[in-house]
């Protein structure tokens, strides 16, 4: 199975191809999508989807797995990012992709077994888990890897196929 991990965002999308086969996880590529934040909001979104696209067309993957978002602060900058998290959303639909989403709390606990883990430990075991001589930069990335990871270990159940189903 190839799985294309997200970390939404507008400035930054981190993305992480997998290719899974039940055991163990091979890395096939990962980045991030950039925006300038002196391009007007509408275009870095279009940049975004744009991107999105020729990553997906280029990989191939089978499923999206990408974070749930949960804000309480800032409720701009969660407005900003729900949109360009659904403009990622939107390249794979088109594509008919299946897109899997998952809570901060799932990625740690399917990464780390610890739900409260911080975010060092979290990119520790990204590294660990794929065999990385060092961890992803930018954070983002290494981000999205572990939301690739989350649905490799989690998102092959019957369960996670029902949850999403059901929304």
């Amino acid at each position: 199975m190839r799985i294309l991990g997200i970390d939404p965002g507008y400035a930054i999308v981190g993305y992480g191809v997998l290719e899974y086969d039940n055991v163990r996880f091979k890395v096939v590529n990962y980045g991030a999508i950039t925006t300038d934040p002196e391009t007007p909001f509408p275009e870095r979104l279009l940049e975004i989807h744009t991107d999105m696209c020729s990553i997906l067309d280029g990989f191939k993957p089978d499923c999206m797995s990408i974070e749930k978002l949960y804000f309480n602060t800032n409720t701009t900058t969660g407005i900003d990012v729900a949109q360009a998290r659904g403009v990622t959303m939107l390249a794979a639909a088109q594509r008919n992709i299946p897109i899997y989403e998952y809570t901060p709390l799932q990625v740690k606990v399917a990464v780390t077994g610890y739900g409260r883990a911080e975010k060092h430990q979290m990119q520790e075991m990204v590294k660990n888990i794929l065999h990385l001589k060092a961890v992803p930069k930018p954070d983002d990335t290494a981000d999205a890897l572990a939301i690739a990871i989350c649905h490799g270990h989690t998102g092959g159940s019957k369960l996670s196929e029902i949850m999403r189903d059901n929304k």
